[in-house]
């Protein structure tokens, strides 16, 4: 039997897709149902498990613990001053909503922190070059001591692959360290972004959506040793491109001249800003996407009330709605660019419980960690189910690596035993912040374009990322 869903678009138009959900005997024996594809979201943590992370409740970002009560969708669209429509989550009152207009952060006033005699990073290091920087500091690109860029990349080659590492890669925690460091960036004020390398320090390093990138850093810091006249934020840069052309995927050409924070008073100019205290910006760092903001709250173990009939967790467009305006579009990024990010950001590594809480590898790395479009094709033709922590059949049929932490929601491609000698697909998940590309209909359409044509997909995202990386930088 299939399904035909009909999704209504922003504009009020509606489109008829493909079949997004295959009816199964499991939906008739209590388990939530089945997601399909049918046909036409930093590489992975790739850390080992680190301590567990402290979560703040009460973050503004709503972030993964607990059941996610931050905020409501609702008090979000009722700070901004919009209507919001009648809940349709059971156990909250959260107005998903299709789209919602991107406010601009207001621009921030200028800061001078006093300079300390001496900030060291959390690695101990005291500042080697590269000017101190302030909320209003333009980038400087001087010449400076000379680098040799080539000797560089041969040493982060030698140092990318390492079969005591998690599928013998540095690729994919390269690649989420470099997305982290840009990914702050907003194009309205021009603040945030890869220049400075800000996560030396507290206050980017504490993000829960940076957990377990101490690691990336120290394994560069030999590199910088070696090199350093090299700022950290151009080597965070380098090592992602070269750790990208060293699995298989596009050659980026590198631009150098970024420089380096040289303590917290980047982001301590934000928290003073006037317009930080009005609530007109956000009083704190914190501009990364989150796995399940704005989504129905979790009910652990009943994960069938936190759905609707074809199987999507109730307030999916909300989460849209944060990562299209709140995070990409903020940054100045169009659907197609934040589709060819994550279609090839996510084909690396895989997350940790002990890090951001989910579990598991986005694509099969069998065969090591290599560019492909395969998580595009598997997102829209393999089966993908529902799971939490509660979820032990995980366990017995050999994916106890897919099972979440507690208080926190994934897909798998996995499916409880019932008998049959059915042979079971590599472990593979996706987080709810990764379907949206198949819910929303814009997102689908490049979706599905992409698993057709992954040279495609090499180009674009060969584009998007370097976009991304070079976001407040100054170049040309």
């Amino acid at each position: 039997m299939r399904w035909l869903l009909a999704l209504p678009l922003a504009s009020g138009l509606v489109l008829n897709h493909a079949p997004l959900l295959r009816s199964s005997s499991s939906h008739e024996t209590g388990h939530p149902p089945v997601l399909m594809g049918g046909k036409g979201f930093g590489g992975g943590e790739a850390t080992r498990d680190p301590a567990p992370t402290t979560y703040d409740l009460n973050d503004p970002k709503g972030k993964q613990q607990a059941i996610h009560k931050a905020e409501s969708f609702s008090d979000y669209l009722a700070r901004r001053g919009s209507v919001t429509a009648e809940a349709v989550c059971p156990h909250a009152a959260a107005a998903p909503a299709a789209s919602l207009p991107y406010v601009p952060l207001a621009a921030p006033a200028p800061f001078a922190a006093p300079a300390p005699a001496v900030s060291r990073d959390y690695l101990g290091n005291a500042p080697i070059q590269g000017a101190r920087s302030t909320a209003t500091a333009d980038v400087a690109h001087s010449a400076g001591p000379s680098v040799d860029y080539a000797a560089v990349r041969r040493e982060l080659t030698l140092l990318m692959d390492n079969p005591s590492w998690d599928d013998g890669s540095l690729a994919p925690v390269f690649i989420r360290l470099a997305w982290h460091s840009s990914g702050t960036y907003d194009q309205a004020s021009n603040t945030g972004g890869s220049n400075g390398a800000g996560m030396r320090y507290e206050t980017e390093a504490a993000d829960p959506e940076n957990a377990g990138l101490a690691v990336a850093r120290a394994f560069l810091e030999p590199v910088k040793r070696r090199f350093p006249a090299m700022s950290y934020s151009d080597l965070w840069i380098l090592a992602a491109y070269v750790g990208i052309e060293h699995t298989g995927g596009p050659a980026i050409e590198f631009t150098a001249g970024r420089t380096d924070h040289e303590d917290e008073g980047y982001w301590a100019a934000m928290s003073n800003n006037p317009a930080a205290r009005g609530g007109v910006m956000p009083a704190q760092y914190g501009r990364l996407p989150a796995a399940e903001k704005y989504t129905c709250p979790h009910l652990q173990g009943d994960l069938g009330a936190n759905m609707d009939d074809e199987g999507r967790v109730v307030g999916w467009e909300g989460l849209c709605t944060h990562v299209r305006n709140e995070v990409f579009y903020r940054m100045g990024f169009g659907d197609r660019e934040i589709v060819a990010l994550l279609c090839g950001g996510h084909v690396y590594g895989r997350c940790h419980p002990g890090a951001s809480g989910y579990a598991g590898p986005w694509v099969d790395l069998s065969e090591g960690n290599k560019f492909t479009n395969e998580y595009a094709a598997d997102m829209i033709e393999d089966e993908w189910r529902l799971v939490d922590h509660s979820d032990t059949w995980l366990d017995d049929i050999g994916a106890a690596e897919l099972r979440p932490a507690p208080g926190n929601r994934q897909y798998v491609n996995q499916k409880p035993p019932d008998g049959s000698d059915e042979e079971q697909p590599p472990n593979q998940m996706m987080l709810v912040s990764d379907m949206i590309l198949a819910w929303d209909p814009a997102f689908r359409s490049h979706l599905e374009v992409y698993a057709e044509d992954e040279e495609l997909l090499v180009q674009d995202f060969a584009v998007a990322f370097k976009k991304l990386t070079e976001l407040g930088c100054g170049f040309a």
